[in-house]
């Protein structure tokens, strides 16, 4: 199902606001890495949201994701705060690890070994 224009909203709101509250709590940089929200998906009714967070250079991801869940009260009640004008309830917020960036780079290496070994088969002929 498509996501509506007021899911689309709030999750952007969500979103901005998040980025914000995880640099004043100092959750922004971690383990000499940088913690930041990639995206927010909000449900229809806007009672849950998905934050998929992105960890660059973030020695212990696993260690991370156990910080920000210790957190996530103070997290939501500084969520809650911001927005309470905004939203009649504040949304279940879910923390997923988002490996894209992980991905992308992975990819690239691939690449450039598979332009390397083209590149010694067509010399050594």
């Amino acid at each position: 199902m498509e996501e509506g224009k007021r899911q689309r909203q709030v999750a952007g709101a969500i979103q901005e606001e998040m980025n914000d509250i995880f640099r004043r709590l100092g959750l922004g940089m971690m383990q000499g890495g940088m913690v930041s929200i990639s995206s927010v998906k909000v449900t229809p009714d806007l009672l849950e949201a998905r934050i998929y967070l992105s960890l660059f250079q973030v020695a212990d991801a696993k260690q991370a994701m156990k910080t920000i869940d210790a957190r996530a009260w103070e997290i939501k009640k500084e969520l809650a705060d911001r927005m309470k004008h905004q939203l009649r309830r504040i949304p279940v917020l879910h923390y997923y690890l988002d490996e894209t960036l992980d991905n992308v780079f992975k990819m690239e290496e691939l690449f450039k070994k598979i332009q390397e070994e083209r590149k010694d088969e067509g010399g050594s002929e």
